[in-house]
């Protein structure tokens, strides 16, 4: 495995080794590892397969930051994102759509083999984190993170600060059911959390395939349908007007509630295209209120926001309210 040096990284005083921070993004796909300088800017960076076993992401993880400080010279700091949360006392992961990391000591496991403090995040609160601080949010007061990939996840940020509420699910809208149910919706396809019908089961990647291929007969990824869809194949087409109708009423209950400055877009599909326009319009319908000044927007950071949210956990000040 090889580690790909950042060349826009300039080694001067202002860059010093022993300050650089790794943060990983372990998703349910891929992990990505990069070592950050304190600026910010990204010194290297790799990605690999996510192995869908629990020992064998551990070997992963720890090879990568082994990697990465090996380019650096020097030990790291090191952060991560998850699909899930460590809860604290337990030590154990949970509300992980990579199931195979629930009920395990993760964070134990890998400070062992790291001889080092990992600190963990939920990978929706760090992309959040990502955003808020030098993305496509930066300066708002009121943020709200979505990740629509594997799963659907969502973080929020206040004032700078990630809030995580008292039992670590703060944002997670992708476990509510769907609002507002049309024909065909009632119930909905079974989530692994246990439940039916979760919005993570209508508007996620894999949902967005498993609808197509129920509605259209084909069996195609996301961004092949995203595609087709943009050529204005009939078929894709109506799946993706079914996909920005249901995230449309996804977000209006958040705005309900929480009522963000920005919304932000993560995740493989944010990288549909006029996705964000299109949720900003049809969103506004569902709201209670007659005027929705909330914005909806791409990240700024693509693939890479979560992952510099997880270094910058040890470069910012954040708040996690247990």
């Amino acid at each position: 495995m090889s580690v790909t040096p950042d060349p826009a990284f300039d080694e001067t005083p202002q860059h010093p080794h022993a300050a650089v921070r790794i943060g990983i993004d372990l998703g349910g796909t891929k992990i990505e590892a990069v070592a950050m300088a304190p600026n910010g800017t990204l010194v290297a960076r790799q990605r690999v397969p996510t192995p869908r076993d629990y020992d064998a992401t551990v070997r992963e993880l720890v090879q990568l930051v082994t990697q990465l400080e090996t380019t650096q010279l020097r030990r790291a700091t090191v952060g991560m994102g998850i699909p899930g949360v460590v809860v604290p006392g337990t030590g154990l992961v949970k509300n992980a759509n990579s199931t195979w990391l629930i009920g395990k000591p993760l964070k134990t496991d890998l400070e062992r083999a790291l001889a080092r403090e990992v600190r963990i995040e939920n990978d929706a609160n760090c992309f959040a984190l990502s955003e808020a601080s030098d993305g496509a949010a930066a300066g708002a007061k009121v943020v709200f993170g979505v990740i629509m990939g594997t799963g659907c996840g969502g973080g929020i940020v206040i004032d700078g600060q990630v809030l995580t509420g008292r039992n670590l699910i703060a944002g997670e809208w992708g476990h509510n059911p769907l609002p507002w149910p049309q024909h065909g919706e009632v119930h909905g396809p079974p989530c692994y959390c246990g439940k039916h019908g979760c919005i993570e089961t209508w508007i996620s990647g894999p949902a967005v395939v498993a609808d197509h291929a129920r509605v259209a007969g084909e069996a195609m990824t996301a961004p092949d349908i995203m595609a087709a869809a943009a050529r204005g194949e009939p078929q894709a087409v109506a799946t993706r007007t079914r996909l920005v109708h249901r995230a449309a009423r996804s977000l209006a209950t958040i705005i309900n509630v929480l009522d963000p400055d920005v919304i932000v877009l993560g995740g493989g599909l944010s990288n549909t295209e006029g996705l964000a326009e299109d949720l900003e319009r049809e969103v506004a319908p569902w709201v209670f209120s007659d005027t929705v000044s909330t914005r909806v927007v791409v990240n700024k950071h693509g693939d890479s926001s979560g992952v510099r949210g997880a270094a910058w956990l040890w470069g910012k000040v954040t708040r996690f309210t247990h």
